[in-house]
């Protein structure tokens, strides 16, 4: 069996409720939806940091952020650490990055030293995207530190570098992490700006009951928010469709999730209601993809058990995951609180998406309540999987 590509669709900011999967009426995401609906839907994983930076950390090592030394925001990610990028490279793969880095020293916004970028061979990329850009203003640095100004929309511009990467890359095995700011907001106007004309179908038309009970300026950035996410699924539906056109969709693994969510801003400009958004931006979701073995229970996608582990995601493999209890952080739970204390409840619920195009035999998806893995430990099951070594 080949070497199956792997990318990694990832949003900022991005709340469980905006997909329709999850119960949001507006039709905002019928990519997401219709992916989650054919694959598997992993119901929770979990994240302990709600903080940009040392989420990343995580996600990125696997390690918790007092391991990653990324504690907050402004440190930047240790040159000694091991990455996906590094993983992957050792399984054959030639790795990317484009988008949002958030791990290097705050003294550029743009540019990201080689020693800094985690081990990527492709570069493609701003340290804080968010300074760097504006809707329609889209600058990402290259490997040479050289500024790359791009045509179009924000989003429409960082999936155009996406589709060209996917494109030049047919011949050989790649992994590929794309880290969008939308549905961030936009720092230095407190906004979040939308395609035109987006902003005035969603504005008024439906508000969560967290938001509508916290007030403040919700109602002011609810539509162009919305807008964010539209655009950011119609992405993502054009990332299928390349691949279909490349007859990639075959061999490819795309993998959806987010970091972090948003509640609302209360009255004064740039203030959050601080236990609420942390509260909402770890409640999120999770889906996996389809695969013909993922239709029978004992060879099912199954999420590794780490509670209170701060890198979420979903996990895609034909083969048997192990007990979940064999990581770390379940043995310690367990350790503490005993066999029939273990539980995910106190965890933080996130969500993310996996797709892969093997088609499942199964009539529905089939359906996991349990803590999501790390990213390493995917990549680890992939490579065991499919004999990548």
């Amino acid at each position: 069996m080949p070497k199956p590509n792997v990318i990694v669709f990832f949003t900022d900011q991005q709340r469980w409720d905006t997909t329709g999967v999850h119960g949001n009426p507006l039709e905002l995401t019928p990519n997401f939806d219709r992916m989650a609906q054919s694959g598997t839907h992993v119901y929770n994983s979990f994240t302990v940091q709600p903080v940009c930076g040392p989420a990343r950390s995580c996600l990125q090592t696997g390690l918790y952020a007092t391991q990653t030394g990324s504690f907050r925001n402004g440190i930047p990610l240790s040159a000694d650490l091991r990455t996906m990028a590094h993983h992957f490279k050792d399984a054959g793969y030639t790795t990317g990055y484009i988008g949002k880095w958030h791990l290097a020293d705050n003294d550029s916004a743009g540019a990201v030293s080689e020693e800094q970028r985690g081990g990527y061979d492709y570069w493609l990329a701003s340290n804080l995207l968010e300074f760097t850009s504006d809707a329609y203003d889209m600058v990402m640095y290259d490997n040479d530190g050289n500024a790359v100004k791009m045509p179009g929309y924000r989003v429409d511009a960082q999936t155009d570098a996406v589709i060209r990467y996917v494109d030049a890359h047919q011949d050989e095995p790649f992994f590929l992490f794309v880290s969008y700011i939308e549905p961030h907001h936009q720092n230095h106007v407190d906004d979040y700006p939308p395609p035109d004309g987006y902003r005035e179908r969603y504005t008024g038309r439906w508000t969560p009951a967290d938001l509508a009970a916290l007030g403040g300026s919700t109602q002011a950035h609810l539509g162009g928010y919305f807008g964010m996410v539209k655009r950011l699924d119609e992405a993502l539906g054009r990332l299928f469709d390349a691949l279909k056109s490349l007859e990639m969709d075959k061999n490819t693994i795309v993998l959806f999730t987010s970091i972090t969510a948003i509640t609302s801003r209360r009255a004064t400009p740039s203030t959050n209601a601080p236990a609420t958004k942390r509260r909402s931006a770890c409640r999120l979701r999770s889906a996996a993809p389809d695969s013909a073995e993922a239709a029978d229970p004992r060879t099912s996608i199954r999420p590794i058990c780490r509670p209170h582990c701060s890198t979420p995601t979903a996990s895609l493999s034909p083969r048997r995951w192990p007990d979940a209890r064999f990581c770390p952080g379940a043995q310690r739970q367990e350790r503490r609180f005993g066999p029939k204390k273990f539980s995910s409840r106190s965890a933080n619920r996130r969500w993310a998406a996996v797709r892969t195009s093997k088609r499942s035999t199964a009539s529905t998806p089939q359906t996991t309540r349990a803590v999501g893995p790390t990213l390493i430990q995917i990549t680890t099951k992939i490579n065991n999987s499919y004999d990548l070594r």
